[in-house]
């Protein structure tokens, strides 16, 4: 049986649930999940229904007419089509294997369509995963026309979501924007604190006694995208630099799959510089 989310927020107001909730009804499809949340301080409301079966094109068509009743931004999607992940590497590959094992087990329900990278290290990685590999080598004087063949590639490969699994460049303003809600990154919790080179080096010679992960979208300011999930580890004395960089790397694996698995099941709604986050 066909399976489909919507998500939608709107003004907060009374009569928000029962006009989705009827709407559904009416085309005779069967609500398997229901989830929503009123932002107090935004006065706005966001809601996730996965449905099952009835008459999917008319209920879109009937919703599209009821959504300007309530001022609502809404998406719906069929879950039988798998969504399709653009990943970005540098050097380290901690994230993007965690990211193709997972989606080989079955725990991501995704279809890697293809790894770019500034470094030709993680070919062999990659490849015997059977998904291709693009080496776009990158230079100052050469960054927007490396850019301009990532944007290629994410339109080539009908991309749904770009992933920034450790690439180690800064995306430009102006591909940000084009990309807009459509990229992921993940990056150690030191920051903005331990900036630049070594920051489990610098971690360490402060005693810091928590480190972490960060995974977010990214926009033009630096690292400071709407959050969709972090992970933290406490860590105490006998953590040397090497260590901390260990247990900061699985703690951006986990960080990094639940995002792309959270994002991809259509479970973050954008508020502003924050997400809602409708955790299955």
């Amino acid at each position: 049986m066909s399976r489909f989310v919507l998500t939608l927020s709107c003004p907060d107001r009374p009569g928000v649930v029962a006009a989705v909730s009827g709407a559904l009804a009416e085309y005779g499809c069967n609500i398997a999940e229901s989830q929503q949340y009123g932002d107090p301080y935004e006065a706005r409301f966001f809601m996730r229904v996965e449905f099952t079966g009835g008459d999917a094109d008319g209920f879109r068509t009937a919703f599209a007419a009821l959504a300007p009743e309530f001022s609502m931004e809404w998406e719906l999607h069929d879950k039988a089509i798998k969504p399709r992940v653009l990943v970005m590497v540098s050097r380290l590959g901690h994230c993007l294997n965690d990211l193709l094992y997972r989606v080989r087990s079955g725990l991501l329900d995704i279809e890697v369509v293809a790894v770019v990278s500034n470094h030709p290290d993680l070919r062999p990685l990659t490849q015997s995963y059977g998904i291709d590999y693009h080496h776009l080598p990158v230079a100052p004087e050469t960054k927007g026309t490396q850019e301009n063949e990532i944007l290629t590639l994410v339109n080539h490969y009908q991309a749904d979501l770009v992933v920034l699994a450790r690439y180690m460049q800064i995306l430009s303003e102006n591909l940000c924007a084009k990309l807009s809600g459509k990229v992921i990154n993940i990056h150690h919790s030191a920051l903005p604190s331990f900036k630049g080179a070594r920051p489990y080096h610098q971690a360490h010679s402060r005693g810091v006694k928590l480190i972490g992960a960060t995974a977010h979208y990214v926009t033009s300011d630096l690292d400071e995208g709407p959050i969709i999930e972090q992970e933290v580890a406490r860590v105490d004395h006998t953590h040397d630099p090497d260590r901390l960089a260990a247990v900061g790397r699985d703690l951006e694996c986990l960080a990094l799959a639940r995002a792309v698995r959270w994002h991809t099941d259509r479970r973050v709604l954008l508020n502003g510089g924050r997400t809602v986050v409708f955790r299955s």
